[in-house]
Parts: C-alpha cells; structure tokens; sequence
C-alpha cells in the first residue's frame, strides 16, 4: 500500500517507523518545515517531500493518508482527502470540536473512504489481553471503570502549541483525557450522564492542565477519569470491574513504566482473588498493530474499530465538560 503522511513531526516519524514492517511504501510526506519533511523523506527511498498538503492530495497513487498535524488542522485535512476519496488514518483527538467531525462523516458516507482515529492506547498488549479477558466473560457484567493518566509537563510547557486553545481545542482534557475517555466507551458503551470539570492549577496558560470526570451509562455503569499535565512522575492506571473479578492496567512502557495487566478473579467464597499477572518488558508495538488493522480494513471495506464516530463521541464529552467548566 502507498501511503502519504502529512505533519512530519514526532507521531508522524512514529508513523512513518511502521511502514516497513508493514511491506507499505511511503511515496509522499508533507510538513510545512521543510527541513522536518525533507529528514523524513530522506529516509524512505521513493518519498517526495512537499510543504503544502493540497499538491499531494490528489495524487492517484496514493492509497492512504496518516494526518498527524496540529489539532487546528485535522479535521479540513482529512475532510479533503476524504473527499479525494482517499483512506484516512486521523491521529486524536480529531479535531477540536465534536461539529468539526460532521462533514468528514457526511463526506466519508458518499465516497467510501475509511477513516480511522489514532486511538492507539487500544492496541497495547496489557489492553488487548483486556479486550480478551472481558469478551470471555472472565469479569462478568461490568461495574465501572477508573482511570489516571497524567505526566508533568516541561519547561516552556505553557508555550507550546497545545497551550494555545485556537491550535488545540483546549488542554489536557482534550490531549491525554480523549484517550481515557475512549477506553472507557471502548468497555461500557456510551455515556449518557456527563459529570466533571476541567481547571488550571499550575501552569499559566488559558486551557486546563486537569480534567475530573464521572461519566454513566444508562445502566449506571460509571466511569472515573483524571487526566492531569501536574503529576510530576507520569503515571498511567486503568481499572476494570465487574461482578465476578478486576483488571488492573499499569504503565505504558518507558517513562510511565512496565506495561503489567493484573486480573483479580472472585472466588466463590469470596476473600483473597486468584490472581494472574501479565508483564510486558518489550517495546510498545500498538501504533504497528493498529496500522496493520486499517490496512486490513480498508482491503476487506469495513468500518474501523476506532472511527471518526468514537472520536465524535469522545469530543462530545470533552465539549460538555468543558461548557460546565466554563472554558
């Protein structure tokens, strides 16, 4: 497959480290610095480098898009290429508001180009044995969920372009919490009672550093997420729970830690639960299995497990909190 990247930065270089492995070429890059998508094409023999996204658009070559841009700029990128009828793999959160994603949806719906979001936390080994573990129906009915995800920002942190609302959408929230947000709708389903609120403590920038939410089901299923740019060692936990045991997610490789899935099953006369660790010392494969699964979806012409509906979903939440919240 003949894949374009457009937004040659640190994912779209992630994006780009995969595609050998998957036996794709990368013909086009595009990053309007063109030093970064001069470097990038340099190492993929066959690659153009370009700096404006339009000249590559309509390149009949190209099967698939990886838009890795700025939030600003997700969603016009990947309306046009969905428009060229092109496949569109669109990294999160998609775009800065959940109405941004409707012309995308209307558009991908005549021309039959897949899209699929970048929500890659899915395909980490601890989540996929989750995923496993929860279809077997190893925990029973499910009860509620708990999350953390947090890191502690940088010098300059309040500088940079996600500080920026025009170019983000907003802050932690909307970069770290969308992934939280689509684990927990990934195992509950939709929420329908929206609760929290997101607010600056630390950092001197005009979009939130934390985001406390409690969100339901209709079946009251419940879900309690904290995504936070102040927690000074990153961090990154994930509960499941049901009638019957738990899952217990921690780290996510490299700086927030071993990946480690622990599973609590309840015995019978209750007490301490049979317990089963899963460890994974290796390096973090889910943006090479996520890839290889749009791939598959685009050659079989199926809807992607992540689509643009998730990501609407996900944006959808992120905008009422951030309404409550007054931001």
């Amino acid at each position: 497959m003949k894949i374009a990247i457009i937004g040659c930065g640190f994912v779209g270089n992630k994006r780009a480290d995969t595609l050998a492995i998957l036996n794709c070429q990368l013909i086009a890059c595009v990053d309007q610095d063109s030093t970064r998508a001069e470097a990038l094409a340099k190492r993929h023999p066959g690659c153009v480098a370009h700096t404006d996204w339009r000249e590559i658009i309509h390149n009949p070559d190209i099967q698939l898009v990886i838009i890795a841009t700025q939030h600003a700029t997700l969603a016009e990128i990947g309306l046009a290429c969905v428009a060229a009828g092109k496949h569109v793999l669109l990294e999160k959160p998609a775009g800065r508001r959940a109405s941004e994603l409707n012309p995308l949806i209307a558009t991908a719906e005549k021309t039959g180009a897949r899209i699929r979001v970048g929500f890659n936390h899915r395909y980490h080994r601890a989540f996929r044995q989750a995923r496993e573990l929860v279809d077997q129906d190893i925990l029973g009915d499910l009860m509620f969920v708990r999350g953390r995800y947090g890191h502690g920002g940088r010098l300059g942190y309040e500088n940079e372009w996600r500080a920026q609302p025009t170019l983000s959408g907003g802050g932690e929230l909307i970069d770290q919490g969308v992934h939280l947000i689509d684990l927990a709708r990934w195992f509950l389903g939709d929420f329908s009672d929206i609760q929290g609120h997101a607010h600056t403590y630390y950092w001197e920038m005009p979009v939130d550093d934390n985001g406390f939410l409690i969100l339901k089901t209709p079946k009251k299923q419940t879900a309690f997420l904290h995504a936070s740019c102040t927690e000074w060692k990153n961090l990154f936990s994930f509960e499941i729970y049901g009638r019957k045991g738990k899952i217990d997610i921690q780290g996510l490789g490299g700086s927030y830690g071993m990946e480690r899935l622990s599973l609590y099953k309840m015995l019978p006369e209750m007490g301490p639960p049979e317990t089963t660790i899963w460890e994974y010392p290796m390096a973090d494969n889910s943006w090479e299995v996520e890839l290889a699964e749009f791939i598959q979806d685009v050659q079989l012409n199926r809807q992607p497990d992540a689509n643009i509906h998730d990501a609407h979903a996900a944006l959808t939440i992120v905008e009422e909190i951030y309404r409550k919240s007054g931001l």
